[in-house]
């Protein structure tokens, strides 16, 4: 089963893991949404600057520090994921609790290994 993924933080820097994320999920055919701060395309995915009500997300990918993630707290759970998954550095407690309240499964996880491994 393809998961609809939402990558948050995501860059036109082929560099940045959240570039490399979006190429790779694309390559396993997963639909990905994203949102940076600048506009742009990777892998044909239009990088969104402005939130959207996006539907039916099953994954929510951070790739923003937690202080950045305040911000998006609210908005995050609006969605309603199946899951979050906090990549290396982006480990919260305080938004993990406000998950648990929601019943929001996470996990502190690697996208790329997840999706490198077959677990994603």
């Amino acid at each position: 089963m393809k998961k609809k993924t939402f990558v948050l933080g995501a860059s036109l820097k082929s560099e940045r893991y959240s570039n490399i994320a979006i190429n790779r999920l694309v390559n396993y055919n997963h639909e990905v949404v994203a949102f940076g701060l600048r506009e742009g395309t990777v892998a044909g995915i239009k990088i969104d600057t402005n939130l959207m009500p996006y539907k039916d997300v099953h994954t929510v990918t951070l790739y923003l520090n937690s202080e950045r993630q305040k911000a998006f707290y609210d908005y995050i759970i609006s969605l309603q994921p199946e899951r979050v998954v906090f990549n290396p550095g982006t480990e919260n407690p305080e938004f993990q609790n406000l998950l648990k309240q929601n019943n929001i499964f996470f996990e502190e996880a690697c996208t790329l290994v997840l999706l490198g491994t077959n677990q994603y």
